[in-house]
């Protein structure tokens, strides 16, 4: 059984993770952290229950970690509150679980940074979902033999989602552009835009949207569309659960779910 604990246990998806984690007979919630609900049982926010877990303020996290003995914390804010939480989980020798989108590339580095500093085990993924893995790998087998078609990527979110486009649509098109010896990105397109060789990404926003990934390779007279359609965020958090199994049991390093699933 492998010690967990959740940031953001207050927001919708850690409230979902907690959820996914007293379901799971390989991991154990020791310790939940966020700005809100502090002192308040995490279960019983979460509405699953008196887990006699209280939510701590983030500024007491290395206190907190020590002594809940947490193994593995999982992070699904946002980039800034993550950018400084990471690093302070994996002085600790904590392994981290992370799944926040708009991460900026310096702080990013300084994540990886710190986790091979502290020679922890870690994955930071866009997304955990099983099936939009399985995705990037169809399209990167895909990209293989249609180097030719022009190449668009069409993400749709909720309305709440703060940053754009999606960290899956950007993997989407990373994977594709590894495969076709690199492209450049337009976001969007508005007035005189001529196609050139480039992948657009474009950004949908409204509603209750889960999350639609949609990638279009087109060419003359014909066109292939391989989309992941996500029902709910339960996709999102039954996988970051079996991620944090994962990576309780991991050597430390940095790891992808493709790791993870044997991709």
């Amino acid at each position: 059984m492998i010690n967990v604990g959740v940031t953001g246990a207050s927001g919708r998806m850690g409230r979902l993770i907690i959820d996914n984690i007293i379901r799971s007979e390989d991991v154990c919630l020791v310790s939940a952290f966020d700005l809100t609900n502090i002192g308040m049982d995490a279960g019983e926010v979460a509405q699953v229950g008196n887990l006699d877990v209280m939510i701590s303020d983030v500024s007491d996290m290395e206190s907190v970690l020590k002594e809940s003995a947490t193994q593995v914390l999982i992070d699904f804010t946002i980039a800034d509150a993550t950018a400084a939480n990471a690093p302070r989980a994996a002085s600790c020798g904590v392994g981290l679980v992370i799944g926040t989108t708009g991460l900026s590339p310096e702080q990013k580095r300084t994540i990886e940074e710190s986790i091979i500093s502290n020679n922890v085990p870690a994955i930071i993924s866009p997304n955990y979902s099983i099936g939009v893995n399985v995705f990037f790998k169809i399209l990167s087998e895909a990209a293989k033999y249609l180097d030719e078609a022009d190449v668009e990527v069409i993400e749709a979110h909720h309305k709440h989602k703060k940053d754009s486009p999606s960290g899956t649509a950007l993997r989407a098109a990373d994977v594709i552009s590894e495969v076709m010896g690199g492209k450049e990105y337009v976001y969007g397109r508005e007035g005189l835009s001529p196609r050139g060789k480039e992948i657009g990404i474009h950004a949908v926003r409204g509603g209750d949207i889960a999350g639609d990934h949609t990638v279009l390779f087109a060419l003359e007279g014909e066109r292939i569309e391989i989309k992941h359609q996500a029902h709910s965020r339960q996709a999102f958090a039954g996988g970051a659960v079996k991620a944090a199994a994962w990576i309780g049991n991991a050597e430390p390093g940095l790891y992808t779910m493709q790791d993870i699933l044997g991709i």
